[in-house]
């Protein structure tokens, strides 16, 4: 069987009513067709998954399309799990165009993406070797490559909330390879053939060995945003328009980033936000939940300095101030004067803290105006009210 050509949106959104109706039929929260990277040795293997267009709670006529094409290229579509994914063919493409037939002529530019790529893939040769398409019906732990990077693409290009989506089991999922550009290299394979590729010269010049491609593999940043290394940003980060990531000791990990206009020289690890307005100096360190913050995910408030090579333990909130080389911690105790800790409450009239000369640091987490600082003379831990403005150029932005 077959989708016979739809002329009319009327008629498609009779197919969309059709398919949607099927017994068991589930919306997907989210889909898209990839092209995949299969092993070199192992070509069952998926190594990567790259996604032209992904659908995060959105286009579910196109959804509705997608799933009779696959059912009318007798496949059956699996909606009792969390994902589905399958191999798409000529057939598949043939039905969609039938159903797409309205929309093929307007789809240009920002309108009707998914027709757009079921017209190019109808250019397309070897569709059934190169693209898969992906459903997830339900965010649970990922059982597929091409689920992982669905949600990853969705962090990356800020269609999901950082912190938001399940990613348990991704690392075990994701093979280690070694990345050449954008092409990655099962490790096994370039053992094998080892001596041959390096008597040969093809021997390729490996980038690195990961997971995990560059976010640069992926995404393509908002016009004002800079990122200087292209390793030192990890697909799945979320990066924010104005954010510069500059060279050196800077880095920032996947399911993290920055909400707005950030200055990075410092390690963003995963899981850890940043403040729009924030400078996250050289060398500065933001703990990951891995990393001594006792599961506590930190977000970094706007306007907010961390100085350069300090580290930080705790979630802070906006215009505070963690001086260059002070190591904030959970734990960490530190000292407020009587008049001080005044002004503090005053600055953050929630607060629930009373007076004492000593606090851990986590009693002070998400409060706002904090300038922590060392005392030179006996090394004590001192937290002020905050009363320099925390500026980035706007030239640099």
């Amino acid at each position: 069987m077959a989708i016979s050509t739809i002329n009319s949106t009327e008629e498609f959104k009779t197919l969309v009513a059709e398919v949607t109706g099927q017994d068991g039929y589930r919306e997907p929260i989210a889909f898209g067709i990839a092209r995949v990277d299969r092993g070199q040795k192992n070509v069952d293997k998926v190594l990567q998954a790259n996604y032209s267009l992904i659908n995060w709670g959105e286009n579910f006529g196109s959804a509705a399309v997608f799933i009779k094409a696959l059912q009318e290229s007798n496949c059956e579509v699996d909606f009792s799990g969390s994902e589905f994914v399958a191999t798409v063919n000529f057939n598949f493409i043939a039905n969609a165009m039938s159903a797409f037939a309205p929309y093929l002529g307007e789809a240009t530019g920002d309108a009707h993406k998914n027709v757009q790529v079921i017209k190019a893939l109808s250019t397309m040769e070897d569709i059934a070797k190169h693209f898969r398409i992906t459903f997830l019906f339900a965010d649970e732990a990922s059982e597929s490559v091409e689920a992982v990077y669905l949600k990853l693409y969705a962090l990356s290009q800020g269609k999901a909330p950082l912190r938001s989506l399940n990613l348990d089991g991704a690392f075990g999922i994701l093979s280690n390879v070694a990345w050449v550009g954008n092409t990655p290299y099962e490790l096994e394979y370039l053992r094998d053939n080892e001596i041959e590729m390096k008597l040969n010269g093809t021997f390729p010049n490996i980038d690195s060995v990961d997971k995990f491609p560059r976010y640069l593999q992926h995404i393509i940043p908002a016009d004002n945003t800079r990122i200087l290394e292209a390793s030192k940003v990890r697909m799945g980060a979320q990066l924010a328009g104005g954010t510069i990531v500059m060279p050196g000791a800077s880095y920032i990990n996947f399911n993290a980033g920055t909400l707005g206009s950030v200055m990075v020289e410092g390690r963003i690890s995963s899981s850890a936000i940043v403040g729009a307005g924030s400078d996250i100096g050289g060398g500065a360190s933001i703990l990951g939940v891995l990393s001594g913050t006792d599961g506590n995910p930190i977000s970094i408030g706007e306007n907010t300095l961390l100085g350069a090579n300090s580290t930080c333990g705790i979630p802070l909130g906006d215009a505070c101030i963690l001086d260059g080389g002070v190591a904030i911690f959970a734990g960490t105790k530190v000292k407020i004067s009587v008049d001080e800790l005044a002004k503090i409450n005053e600055a953050n009239p929630e607060s629930m803290l009373e007076n004492s000369e000593v606090f851990r640091a986590d009693e002070l987490q998400g409060l706002n105006g904090l300038h922590f600082r060392q005392n030179s003379v006996t090394g004590a831990i001192v937290v002020n009210r905050s009363v320099r403005e925390v500026k980035l150029n706007t030239e640099l932005h």
